[in-house]
C-alpha cells in the first residue's frame, strides 16, 4: 500500500502559479529578475575569484565570505532559473521529483547560509576581542570546521524535512500558490495529513533561528562591550567599520525570514509570502556582495586592480 502511493506521489506534477495572476507584468518581471540573477552571479563569482586571487584576503573572514558568496550563488541558481521560465512559457508545470529537488536543495543552502552568518559572527568575536590571537586561535583546520558545519547541518536538516515530505502522498495534478517548491506549499496540496511533516519544519526552523541569532546576539554583546572599552576613537571606528557590513546582512536576512514567521496563514496574505519569498531567495543573493564590496576598502581595491590589470590585457 505505501509503495502505491510513493508510485502515485512520483507520478504527480505541480503547478507554479508563481506571479501568473499578474499578466502584464510578466516581461517586466522577467527583465528584473534576470537583471537581478546576472548581477547575483556575477557578484558571487566575482567575490569568490577575488579573494582566490588576491594573496592579502587570504584571511579567515574573507575565507567565509566566499563561502557565503558561494551558498548565495548556489541559493539563488537554485530558485531563479525555474522562476524565469516560468515568466515567459504558459506551461507551469514542474515534475514531482524536480519540486523535491529544488525544495531540497533551497533547504540546504537556506539552512547553510544561516549558520553562515553566525559562523562570520564568530571570527568579528574573536577579530575584536582577541586580536593579538587570532591569527592562532582562527587557525586553518578551525575554520575549515567552522565552514563544513553549516553545509553538513544544513544536509541533515533538508534530508529529514525531505523524508518526511516523501513519506506524504500526493495526487495528480497540484496547483503550488509560489514561484519556488517550499515546504507550506507543498504540503498544502498532500492527499494525506502532513501534521508531522508541519511539525518538524516548524521545530527545526525555530531551532535554527533561535540557535544561529543566539549566537549572533552573544557574540555582538561582547563585541560592543569589547569595542566600548577601546580607549582610542580611531580604534573604535576601525572595529566598527569590520563588523558594518556583517551585520547589515544579518539584518537583511534574519529580519525578512522574521518577517515571514509573523504573516498571518490565510489567502490574503500569500502575495505577501510570494514577496517575503522573492526578497529572501533572489534578493538577498544579490545584495550580500554588493554589501561587502561597497563597504569593504580592501575589496573594492582588489576589485580596482583587477579592472586596471583587464583593461591593460585587453
Amino acid at each position: 500500500m505505501l509503495l502505491a502511493e510513493v508510485n502515485q506521489s512520483f507520478g504527480a506534477t505541480f503547478t507554479l502559479l508563481g506571479f501568473s495572476e499578474y499578466v502584464d507584468l510578466q516581461v517586466p518581471l522577467f527583465l528584473v529578475f534576470l537583471a537581478i540573477y546576472t548581477v547575483t552571479v556575477l557578484g558571487n563569482l566575482g567575490m569568490i575569484v577575488i579573494i582566490r586571487v588576491n594573496p592579502k584576503l587570504h584571511t579567515p573572514m574573507y575565507f567565509f565570505l566566499s563561502h557565503l558568496s558561494f551558498v548565495d550563488f548556489c541559493y539563488s541558481t537554485t530558485v531563479t532559473p525555474k522562476l524565469l521560465e516560468n515568466l515567459v512559457v504558459e506551461d507551469r508545470t514542474i515534475s514531482f521529483t524536480g519540486c523535491i529537488i529544488q525544495f531540497f536543495f533551497a533547504s540546504t543552502f537556506v539552512v547553510a547560509e544561516t549558520f553562515m552568518l553566525a559562523v562570520m559572527a564568530y571570527d568579528r568575536f574573536v577579530a575584536v576581542c582577541n586580536p593579538l590571537l587570532y591569527t592562532i586561535v582562527m587557525s586553518p583546520k578551525l575554520c575549515a570546521s567552522l565552514v563544513a558545519g553549516p553545509y553538513a547541518w544544513g544536509i541533515v536538516c533538508s534530508l529529514t524535512l525531505t523524508y518526511f515530505v516523501l513519506a506524504l502522498s500526493f495526487c495528480g495534478s497540484n496547483v503550488l500558490n509560489n514561484f519556488v517548491c517550499e515546504h507550506s506549499v507543498i504540503v498544502s496540496v498532500s492527499c494525506s495529513d502532513p501534521y508531522i511533516s508541519q511539525m518538524l519544519c516548524f521545530v527545526i526552523a525555530m531551532f535554527d533561528e533561535v540557535s544561529s541569532l543566539g549566537i549572533i546576539l552573544t557574540t555582538y554583546i561582547f563585541i560592543f562591550v569589547a569595542i566600548l572599552k577601546m580607549p582610542s576613537a580611531s580604534g573604535r571606528q576601525k572595529a566598527f567599520s569590520t563588523c558594518a557590513s556583517h551585520l547589515t546582512a544579518i539584518t537583511i536576512f534574519h529580519g525578512t525570514v522574521l518577517f515571514l514567521y509573523c504573516v498571518p496563514n490565510s489567502k490574503n496574505s500569500w502575495l505577501i509570502i510570494k514577496i517575503g519569498s522573492v526578497f529572501y531567495t533572489v534578493i538577498i543573493p544579490m545584495l550580500n556582495p554588493l554589501i561587502y564590496s561597497l563597504r569593504n576598502k580592501d575589496v573594492k581595491d582588489s576589485v580596482r586592480k583587477l579592472i586596471n590589470h583587464l583593461t591593460q590585457f585587453c
